[in-house]
């Protein structure tokens, strides 16, 4: 009873997602004596649903978030997960299954309404007993309410993506990544900057021509746009990317390491994912995007301006793409002044 207090305890301490996968799989772990738990996101993309591996821990070991190297892809078919697949088609709250090798397998998908994206699988050598599973039950509610709590204080309340106040915590954070990914010790700068080195990376998005969509189909229409940009958001970039509405049609988007290369090929898919859907009644919708890396040694204004201007400069010359601020400085295209952190096109 005290090592489920202590849990329940560390669970509802936490005002951050991450720390609260962390929370319930090390809670799930120890008192269920699993062998492997872990958090599944559940992707939806284009109708078709995809599993991906988003926290782990296995016995005896400490739990982590999992990154994945392959930004392309969403992750496994479901179709890979029979057991879960028809458990969430038939709206289900637990699946079981036994693999060939006599491994055990528990899914439990967390509902929210009727949509699920969140689903703990554990995995245990012999069946569970029913106090064990009365247990993890209770577990999985609280951490249902509070993913619940979290995603309603930090939602948009349109398009369900990050909203602004969320993003000052969320970049705090990254700078702090990057502040020490860059800790340098003495003559290693210059190796650095040679090296094509993974950064991260912020990118605001603008949808264009929004006015006269609002104009011409009414409001309605324009949020439903907004609604599938948003779909198109978190389809195109990675599960460790980050995606923000900031109000209006403007969109920010937090890109965890990766290289210049890959961050503009996840840009630009993105971008051209937007160009060829078909938007109902409104028909085609693009997007322009101004994106840079980010420095521990700028301020949060800033890296955002900068990333502004480069927004500016893409949507002031024809628009539906995407600029890298760094590449328009130094190819002369937009002159930044250090003075007063203004920019001058020309």
């Amino acid at each position: 009873m005290d090592s489920l207090l202590k849990h329940m305890v560390d669970m509802t301490g936490h005002r951050d997602h991450t720390m609260l996968d962390i929370s319930v799989i090390s809670a799930v772990q120890e008192l269920a004596q699993a062998s492997q738990t872990r958090v599944l996101t559940i992707v939806h993309v284009r109708g078709d649903l995809y599993v991906r591996v988003r926290a782990s821990i296995c016995a005896g070991g400490a739990a982590r978030m999992e990154e994945h190297a392959d930004a392309n892809a969403p992750g496994e078919p479901i179709s890979s997960f029979p057991a879960l697949a028809a458990c969430i088609a038939n709206n289900d709250t637990s699946a079981e299954g036994l693999s060939a090798d006599g491994k055990r397998t528990l899914w439990l998908p967390i509902w929210i309404g009727e949509k699920v994206d969140t689903c703990l699988e554990i995995l245990h050598p012999t069946p569970y007993t029913s106090d064990t599973i009365h247990v993890i039950g209770g577990i999985v509610s609280v951490y249902r309410n509070f993913q619940n709590l979290l995603d309603y204080s930090e939602r948009d309340s349109l398009t369900g993506l990050l909203n602004r106040k969320t993003f000052d915590d969320q970049l705090a954070k990254m700078l702090h990544v990057t502040a020490e990914q860059e800790s340098l010790e003495p003559g290693q700068e210059e190796r650095r900057q040679q090296s094509d080195a993974q950064k991260q990376w912020l990118a605001v998005v603008d949808v264009d021509h929004f006015k006269l969509v609002n104009d011409k189909f009414g409001h309605l229409y324009g949020d439903e746009v907004l609604i599938l940009i948003a779909n198109l958001l978190q389809s195109s970039f990675r599960s460790q990317d980050r995606v923000f509405r900031f109000g209006g049609e403007e969109f920010v988007v937090l890109l965890r390491s990766t290289t210049l290369d890959n961050a503009q090929k996840i840009i630009d898919r993105f971008r051209t994912n937007v160009e060829t859907h078909d938007f109902p009644q409104v028909g085609q919708v693009t997007v322009s995007v101004g994106f840079v890396s980010i420095s521990p040694f700028e301020s949060p204004v800033i890296i955002l301006g900068h990333a502004d201007q480069a927004l500016y400069y893409a949507k002031s010359h024809g628009r539906n793409q995407a600029c890298h601020y760094d590449e328009l400085v130094s190819g002369g295209l937009l002159q930044a002044v250090a003075s007063n952190d203004t920019a001058e096109f020309f």
